[in-house]
């Protein structure tokens, strides 16, 4: 049996409590990503420019949920057992899946607006070209801590690893700063504009087809309290915050696979008929797009 030191501020329950909840969150954001992945693979009919979209971001997030899988087996364990380049492993591959996520949901956004607003056809270029561009970026900046520009460490509870705001010193704000311009300003900004755009178009018709407010809310909700920590970290010693408070924010932020999967598949008027047909062989005619005013 491997001997372990249980991290500051945290008991055995803790680690328990810590490890279910992450095994949960996992395991359900998992469960809902793998049937969008495996409807739009097996629905012929779903394999649209505009569901490639939604399909690119269940990968992403079912990313997200394997690297959540890994850490509520080390929170049960009480310990992290892949050693220091496990942890950097761990600590990219679940940045990529963040970071393409995030940028994603804000693709939907300015496909959703043409959609609804413009009425211009997405084409199967622009959309391969817009998920390329996504992964590849992401692969990009989550490679800058391993090359030196922030810097990838344990979570407070140590069987988890992130990004390590801890220093708060240049290298780390400045790495931090440009995420968050990049990563945060620029998806939100972009849905607020196309999700109000939309809502005006929606209340013009009188033809509501999505609450347009869930989007960026669910962003705020789930990641934006852990942004926040980290931009707290550039300024305050973070040290000083509550190892426990300090572990909640990641994992709140680790609900929004599960989030993810009922707005923009479950929830996609055009994403949900191709669900449906996988799970029942029951085909539904697909919403009937409205016409141009």
């Amino acid at each position: 049996m491997v001997a372990y030191t249980l991290p500051e501020g945290f008991t055995d329950f803790d680690m328990f409590t810590f490890g279910s909840v992450i095994l949960v969150e996992a395991l359900v954001g998992f469960f809902l990503n793998s049937i969008a992945i495996l409807s739009f693979l097996t629905i012929k009919e779903m394999r649209t420019s505009n569901n490639f979209l939604v399909f690119n971001l269940a990968l992403a997030d079912i990313s997200l949920n394997v690297n959540g899988l890994f850490a509520a087996y080390a929170s049960f364990l009480r310990y992290w057992p892949y050693g220091a380049e496990g942890c950097q492993t761990h600590a990219f591959q679940g940045m990529v899946a963040a970071l393409s996520s995030i940028s994603l949901i804000g693709a939907v956004a300015w496909d959703r607006y043409h959609q609804y607003c413009t009425r211009q056809k997405l084409q199967w270029s622009t959309s391969i070209t817009l998920v390329v561009i996504i992964w590849v970026l992401s692969v990009f900046w989550a490679s800058l801590p391993l090359a030196g520009w922030g810097d990838y460490d344990f979570e407070p509870l140590r069987t988890c690893c992130t990004l390590d705001y801890s220093k708060g010193d240049r290298n780390y704000t400045t790495y931090m700063l440009t995420l968050t311009f990049f990563y945060l300003i620029i998806p939100a900004t972009t849905m607020l504009t196309s999700y109000q755009s939309i809502y005006k178009q929606f209340r013009r018709t009188g033809k509501y087809r999505f609450n347009t407010s869930l989007p960026l809310r669910t962003l705020l909700f789930c990641w934006g309290p852990y942004v926040l920590l980290c931009m707290y970290a550039t300024v305050e010693n973070v040290r000083l915050v509550s190892p426990k408070l300090r572990m909640m924010l990641p994992v709140l932020a680790k609900t929004s696979p599960t989030f993810h999967s009922l707005l923009y598949a479950f929830g996609n008027e055009h994403y949900r008929v191709g669900i449906w047909q996988f799970l029942t062989g029951e085909k539904i005619p697909p919403p009937a797009p409205e016409k141009k005013r």
